[in-house]
């Protein structure tokens, strides 16, 4: 899957940039430790395996996620989803395999919080917020735990960092919402607001898991509304069970089964292959 010969495991050498111009890349002379977008692929897998009391929960999985591209993940329970994941984040570590960000960000040699100051968020099906505090005051707190920005908790917000929280509000549709106890809100607008906890922090990859498991059928669509406009800004992976979202969100579908890849492709095009049919689709 990636393509040893043409990708440097070593630091960047003064002078290399980012050629690629979309929304995800940052354009300009690479420093050491930055990520490195030249190939237009901010994550590639390759033959992970990880294995739990014998069991294995990644068999040989490759996968690779372009930069800007929203991807759905699919596949039946203990196919491996959530424990890919957790190697992405670095709460797990493989037993083989390698995993980059980007052409030379190692993961499995990353902590946690590197991996999520270099850029990666991640979401959890049950969303996490600060109840007792107002909505506005969730995304303050979330932008003020981000150690790239440089003040205290106690510290006053300026303009840049206000307008930010706006602009958050209004994408993640709380901007009515905002002087609101965060404990108040519907499921949907909960897993809205986390979502928006992310984006202040300007993640350049996101991993989403069930994002509208127990959402109305109209939060479900907005939902995939609010994916569709972050892809290109933001690279997103979507671990889903409801094919309607997957469908409306679009792209390309990868299905895992066994802790591997059983097919990649549309959705129209992997509901269709029999393989999934048997283990997936038709149960």
């Amino acid at each position: 899957m990636r393509v040893e010969s043409s990708i440097s495991r070593n630091a960047p050498q003064d002078g290399q940039q980012e050629h690629w111009d979309g929304g995800a890349s940052t354009g300009h002379v690479l420093k050491p430790g930055e990520l490195d977008l030249s190939h237009k692929v901010i994550l590639y897998l390759d033959d992970i395996s990880v294995s739990f009391d014998g069991f294995k929960a990644l068999n040989n999985l490759s996968l690779q996620i372009d930069a800007g591209e929203l991807r759905c993940i699919i596949g039946p329970n203990g196919a491996g989803k959530t424990t890919m994941m957790d190697v992405i984040t670095g709460k797990t570590r493989p037993d083989s395999g390698s995993a980059f960000f980007g052409q030379t960000l190692d993961l499995t040699r990353m902590t946690e919080p590197q991996i999520a100051h270099a850029g990666i968020g991640r979401k959890f099906q049950k969303p996490t917020v600060f109840e007792f505090h107002t909505v506005f005051e969730n995304l303050e707190l979330a932008l003020k735990a981000d150690k790239r920005v440089r003040r205290s908790l106690f510290a006053r917000l300026d303009d840049a960092a206000r307008d930010k929280i706006a602009d958050t509000l209004r994408l993640i549709r709380l901007a009515d919402q905002a002087d609101r106890p965060a404990g108040l809100l519907s499921h949907g607008q909960k897993q809205w607001l986390e979502i928006g906890m992310l984006l202040v922090q300007d993640p350049r990859l996101l991993l989403l898991d069930e994002p509208v498991a127990g959402m109305t059928d109209d939060e479900t669509e907005r939902t995939a509304e609010l994916f569709v406009s972050l892809k290109g800004k933001h690279s997103l992976v979507v671990v889903e069970h409801d094919m309607a979202f997957v469908e409306a969100l679009g792209g390309k579908v990868t299905v895992l089964c066994e802790g591997a890849v059983l097919a990649e492709g549309s959705l129209a095009t992997v509901q269709a292959d029999p393989r999934v049919i048997d283990v997936y689709l038709g149960r």
